[in-house]
């Protein structure tokens, strides 16, 4: 299976509103996620805008849209961004995609843009995306307990981080 990313346009917005739109994807997205057309295509224009400092990324399987991942910097002098709203389309879920495009995501920002670590932070609820993450060789760094309000309850969230040295050997 062929899995790769590249940066989303604005062709894509239709594709990527109704994604996180999903009834099996939206609930699991950070509730400040962009979910409009309106939205995304404003995300979609500050990648183009700070292509250093954010981008918006479509997985695509043999060609075909299959998901999106986001990244932004986070601290410029030490070199770290954050890794977050990676959405698999659910008709391609099962087959190891997003852990192959994450792991796309993490070489392409570490070794061809220069950040120095990545992170990430999943809901403790979300146990697909927990599952992922370590498919994916995220690191597990710890958890902020009760962190985040989500449906009139606390949540945890499970910090992920990854530095160049941990892709060794791939």
């Amino acid at each position: 299976m062929n899995v790769s990313l590249r940066t989303a346009t604005p062709d894509d917005v239709p594709f990527l509103a109704a994604l996180v739109a999903h009834e099996d994807v939206g609930p699991y997205l950070a509730a400040v996620r962009a979910t409009g057309e309106e939205a995304i295509r404003a995300e979609i224009d500050r990648a183009e805008r700070e292509p250093e400092a954010f981008g918006v990324m479509v997985i695509e399987v043999e060609g075909r849209r299959a998901g999106t991942v986001t990244w932004e910097r986070v601290n410029r002098r030490s070199r770290i961004a954050s890794v977050g709203g990676l959405a698999v389309d659910p008709a391609f879920r099962g087959r190891g995609v997003g852990a192959e495009a994450a792991r796309a995501l993490q070489r392409h920002l570490l070794r061809e843009v220069g950040f120095h670590r990545l992170q990430m932070e999943v809901y403790g609820f979300n146990q697909r995306a927990l599952r992922h993450a370590e498919r994916a060789g995220w690191v597990r760094e710890g958890v902020r307990r009760k962190a985040y309000r989500r449906n009139d309850s606390w949540v945890d969230g499970v910090l992920f981080g990854l530095v160049q040295e941990d892709l060794e050997g791939e």
